[in-house]
């Protein structure tokens, strides 16, 4: 006899109560209430685990047929198995901050053949995962984990992200003025990738900037934003027609690039795995 199954998706962040609203709607249909969260982590150990291109959908589909996950559902909790191998919540994360160079980017393959960070990076480090990323053109602070979770938290928070920065004219009373206030453009792609279909972007007030002054028609400049949209500097004084030459991020929240060198890593020091887990427990995130 063929069981019924039936599939609902509560979508939400971490800690929001999303299987307690589950187990409600589960109990008032009638059926067994089975955590898929479960099977998300089964699903992202084996992806992981064979070490294909996490963003590449259709390597990531031929592989899960293969996969032969199963769960044992119980009163208590749910576990999933992979080829026969149980997965277990991780409790342990790890983190490296990597000082990206120009001329890198930041995925795993490129179509054009260009150098990824990968290709500079030790062979333990190709299933880890980049917090957002730099442009091709932009060097310093990149950090990589082997956690999905520690990775979207990260890539989502508003921690204050510090960038060094070239742009090639004149800081105008109204370039302050948009750093003070924010800004908003509409219908512009000045500063954009080529090949973006965003025409339209918010900009929050910088939390902080300092202006070290102006040479041979060129103004260096330091800023700190708690963003993390695309391109967001470079299409900020974009706008206002002001190519940025050179950027730098320096530090990332409690994380900073010191003096690595680029291409260059190091792992965590435990006073920053500390800072870090600080903010995830501040943040009420479970990893």
């Amino acid at each position: 006899m063929n069981t019924k199954k039936i599939a609902i998706a509560i979508d939400g962040p971490a800690g929001a109560g999303k299987s307690s609203i589950s187990k409600v709607v589960a109990n008032e249909l009638g059926y067994l209430y089975i955590d898929t969260g479960a099977m998300y982590r089964g699903v992202t150990w084996a992806v992981l685990d064979s070490n294909i291109d996490v963003n590449d959908q259709e390597a990531v589909e031929a592989l899960l047929p293969s996969l032969n996950l199963t769960l044992e559902p119980s009163a208590t909790a749910c576990k999933v198995f992979v080829k026969g191998k149980r997965v277990q919540k991780r409790t342990q994360f790890s983190v490296i901050i990597y000082h990206k160079q120009k001329g890198e980017i930041v995925s795993k393959k490129d179509d054009r053949g260009r150098k990824t960070i990968y290709d500079t990076l030790p062979r333990q480090f190709s299933t880890w995962l980049s917090v957002g990323r730099l442009d091709y053109a932009s060097e310093g602070l990149l950090l990589l984990t082997d956690s999905p979770v520690i990775a979207d938290a990260l890539m989502h928070s508003d921690l204050e992200r510090e960038y060094y920065l070239k742009v090639k004219g004149t800081v105008s009373k109204q370039v302050i003025e948009a750093m003070q206030n924010g800004l908003e453009i509409k219908n512009e792609k000045k500063g954009a990738h080529a090949k973006t279909k965003i025409t339209s972007m918010s900009f929050a007030p910088f939390i902080d900037f300092e202006i070290f002054g102006s040479s041979g028609g060129y103004t260096k400049l330091r800023v700190v934003i708690n963003e993390g949209k695309n391109r967001e500097l470079r299409r900020f004084f974009g706008h206002f027609d002001l190519e940025v030459m050179d950027l730098k991020r320096v530090a990332f929240g409690a994380l900073d690039l010191g003096m690595l060198k680029a291409g260059k890593h190091r792992y965590l020091e435990n006073g920053e795995y500390e800072k870090l887990r600080d903010f995830l427990k501040c943040n009420e995130i479970r990893y």
